[in-house]
């Protein structure tokens, strides 16, 4: 990307963002056309349904591979902030994007056709790569790794992986729109509110996928958002309610919240043996061991999936056990601890 300055002309803003595909190819997804045809398509369907809290989208020409984007300077991105001031100096904006992702959710229910009739325009691409569209495909393997290690899954255990998998796969009312990477990185905040960036991966998933980040670790961290976790998860749930009353649910909500932690802390695991082979000292493996502690907690606190919670927490005590390293006491770890 890089920020373009324009020539003074009426009717045309002073600066613009340009973003366009890498030419390296051994980059895969960065070099993929795929992603700025779904950034486009993504970005025209929010502009025609009035959704407010991302860049407008000036131009694009999909054959060179360049997206031409309103420039949101000196807007910040809130990962940023988080790592200089802290969550505390930061919750106003922390809260901010919990309701930006509630209203995505609430504004989006019931347009599926209108995003796949632009995705379609756009370029014949497949559907959301973004995170938690399905369940893993690596995890499959892993699981199998893992049981010959000693952390088989009983049948019960299984039975909710399934529901886990169903509940992604068949979100019923809480289908809705998602940029693909719902994680404080991609939301810059200015004087003028929030805004939601890069689409590269957005797709309809299930709603609750965007308020994962409130509970466990993106990758960019050891811990999540802990003491703040209800407050947020309120202000996204109030928000996503508008559009979804099945979120005033405690029963649907609470499942929903569980699968899509619970699958995020298994997507994570699925790179156990990457994990395994980093020397020791790795944050990278404190963070696996905090994924699953706090996605089982998440569970745990709505009531949900009480067998593969306590399966995720078993491999955590695994892990701790197997990377001395990693056998520490997060209670100390302040919330947002850069990985």
């Amino acid at each position: 990307m890089a920020r373009c300055h324009l020539d003074p002309v009426a009717g045309l803003p002073t600066s613009v963002i340009a973003k366009w595909l890498r030419d390296d190819q051994a980059l895969g997804l960065r070099a993929d056309p795929s992603h700025l045809a779904t950034e486009a398509a993504a970005l025209e369907f929010l502009a025609q349904i009035g959704f407010p809290s991302v860049p407008r989208l000036i131009g694009s020409d999909l054959e060179a591979g360049v997206l031409i984007l309103e420039d949101l300077s000196p807007c910040v991105a809130l990962a940023d902030l988080l790592r200089a001031e802290g969550p505390e100096a930061r919750e106003a904006d922390l809260i901010d994007f919990a309701r930006v992702l509630g209203d995505l959710g609430a504004s989006t229910v019931g347009r599926h056709a209108l995003y796949e009739r632009l995705r379609h325009r756009a370029a014949p691409i497949g559907g959301p790569a973004g995170h938690l569209a399905t369940m893993d495909s690596a995890w499959p393997r892993t699981q199998r790794i893992l049981a010959r290690r000693g952390l088989e899954m009983p049948g019960a255990v299984e039975r909710e992986l399934a529901a886990v998998a169903e509940t992604l796969a068949a979100p019923g009312p809480f289908r809705a729109f998602s940029n693909g990477d719902p994680h404080p990185n991609n939301f810059l905040v200015g004087e003028h509110g929030g805004r939601l960036i890069d689409f590269e991966s957005a797709g309809f998933v299930h709603a609750l996928t965007g308020a994962v980040w409130i509970h466990t670790p993106d990758p960019a961290w050891i811990t999540a958002a802990q003491s703040k976790s209800a407050q947020l998860e309120a202000a996204f749930r109030a928000a996503l309610a508008a559009g979804i009353p099945e979120a005033e649910d405690d029963r649907l909500f609470g499942l929903g919240m569980a699968a899509c932690c619970l699958a995020w802390a298994l997507t994570r695991l699925a790179r156990f043996e990457t994990l395994d082979g980093r020397p020791a000292g790795d944050r990278s493996r404190r963070q696996m061991v905090a994924t699953l502690e706090l996605a089982a907690a998440a569970a745990r606190r709505h009531r949900s999936l009480p067998a593969l919670a306590g399966w995720a927490e078993r491999a955590a005590a695994w892990l701790r056990r197997r990377w001395r390293d990693s056998d520490v006491d997060f209670a100390g770890y302040p919330a947002f601890t850069p990985r």
